[in-house]
């Protein structure tokens, strides 16, 4: 059955749908006289209605409730190096205007550090290794996880469990993280942890991904397959994602597994359709773009950059559902830190409100390039280089998202080389064109004299660029 008629709500109001998620209570780990063992609850997550909990660290400092990473990017680009693509978006530094108040529905627990430390202690009572209540000295488990064991106090039940996450990638500072994150981390046996990361395996998350899936959300070693993690890839395949992408939507947002079906990622996808207005067939594309746009609060991110946009630029709702189905990144950028400024920076340079808005309208990726080292150097190579007025932006909006050095540069000086740049402005129609119709059509010549004269320009640019460093 279809996702889209699974379910019926009496009203599309944000606000009776989008309601913040209760947080799991855990139950208690008790002390079992007849097996003289700690016996551990059974995991929360087997309830797939069960949401994302809410963690504070050891020492009273709240945790991230949001899909981030401090080793990832927050969005990935291309460059215009490869000739097999016409139209590339150029690198950038990150995007430090996302807003990461708007991604969760939860908000972290408020816990003074006394009542913290005493259920973190509660959590990991101390089971000796020689059963006289020392540890084994300075080898064993104490020495591999020191980290671990000199925070936490180390149970040693853990170690087969921490020896197999060790084989991700992961070290004692990395299992550390995922303890404060979620205290009962590791009350898990290696059978159900090894069963839930080769699921995920299954599905086509990369082997490489899965330690920033268990640092971001380490409470994904308790949701079981049959009654959590299956349900939710069916989801996310009937809303038309992909066999092949499944697993990069779970490695970009593991929090998926913590959201109910019925109560949160459905009415988000009746949102999405009903209020936004993105079509169904166009779904797929757009949570494929930005998994985040499942586990935020799309009402309010909606609704805000749909009115500052309307009232800013006079963009029809049309225009703004066009923005988001091509760049849905774009419900997650700040308004103050991220659009505004990007806009009254073409504004500064010359162009119209209603220009700017038909320029996003078909390129809204470039509102995720940085205004220094990207929009900037680019307008001043396209005025005192190319010799090209700022409203050939309007007709050619995607020269702003072509890499200037890879691209824009190297096929300027490439024709001027031959002498076969025409006079007057410079044609940005032959900026967009792949490498091997540029070369057949403007320089004609071999792609592999482009290439080989693109390589040694880039490098002359790099030995100056050190010189000028030393």
């Amino acid at each position: 059955m279809s996702i889209f008629t699974s379910f019926t709500l009496p009203s599309i109001s944000p606000y009776l749908h989008f309601l913040p998620p209760p947080s799991i209570v855990e139950a208690p780990i008790t002390y079992s006289q007849q097996f003289n063992r700690l016996i551990s609850p059974p995991s929360a997550h087997s309830n797939p209605r069960i949401l994302k909990p809410n963690r504070r660290s050891q020492f009273s400092e709240a945790l991230s409730v949001f899909d981030s990473d401090d080793e990832d990017d927050n969005e990935e680009v291309l460059d215009g190096s490869n000739s097999s693509s016409s139209l590339a978006i150029d690198d950038d530094d990150g995007i430090p205007w996302l807003n990461d108040d708007e991604h969760e529905f939860a908000e972290p627990a408020n816990l003074n550090r006394g009542e913290q430390k005493s259920k973190l202690l509660a959590a990991t009572k101390l089971r000796p290794a020689d059963g006289k209540g020392k540890w084994e000295g300075k080898k064993g488990p104490k020495k591999k996880y020191y980290q671990l064991a000199e925070e936490f106090r180390l149970d040693t039940r853990w170690i087969p469990l921490l020896d197999y996450l060790s084989t991700f990638g992961l070290k004692d500072s990395h299992l550390v993280q995922m303890y404060r994150r979620h205290t009962n981390a590791f009350h898990i046996n290696l059978y159900s942890a090894r069963e839930r990361l080769n699921y995920l395996l299954d599905v086509g998350v990369k082997e490489n991904d899965i330690k920033k899936i268990l640092l971001r959300q380490p409470q994904i070693l308790g949701y079981t397959v049959d009654n959590n993690m299956k349900s939710h890839v069916a989801f996310l395949l009937d809303l038309g994602i992909p066999d092949s992408k499944i697993g990069q939507v779970i490695s970009a947002a593991p929090s998926i597994f913590s959201y109910s079906l019925d109560n949160s990622l459905k009415p988000t996808v009746r949102y999405l359709i009903e209020e936004v207005g993105i079509k169904k067939s166009e779904l797929g594309k757009v949570v494929t773009l930005s998994p985040q746009i499942l586990v935020q609060r799309v009402d309010i991110s909606w609704n805000d950059r749909y009115d500052f946009l309307s009232q800013e630029l006079g963009a029809p709702k049309e225009s703004v559902v066009k923005m988001v189905t091509k760049h849905p990144q774009l419900l997650h950028y700040s308004i103050e830190d991220g659009l505004l400024p990007r806009i009254n920076f073409f504004r500064s340079i010359g162009m119209q409100d209603s220009e700017i808005l038909k320029m996003l309208t078909s390129i809204t990726q470039v509102l995720s390039l940085s205004l220094e080292g990207n929009l900037k150097p680019k307008y001043m190579y396209l005025v005192n280089e190319l010799q090209n007025e700022v409203q050939s932006l309007t007709k050619y909006p995607m020269y702003l998202s072509l890499s200037l050095e890879q691209r824009i540069r190297p096929r300027h000086r490439f024709l001027v080389y031959l002498n076969k740049a025409p006079e007057g402005p410079f044609p940005l129609s032959s900026l967009v064109p792949t490498d091997e119709s540029f070369c057949q059509q403007w320089a004609r010549t071999s792609v592999d004299k482009y290439l080989a004269f693109r390589q040694s320009m880039m490098l002359k640019e790099l030995a100056k660029k050190y010189e000028k460093q030393g």
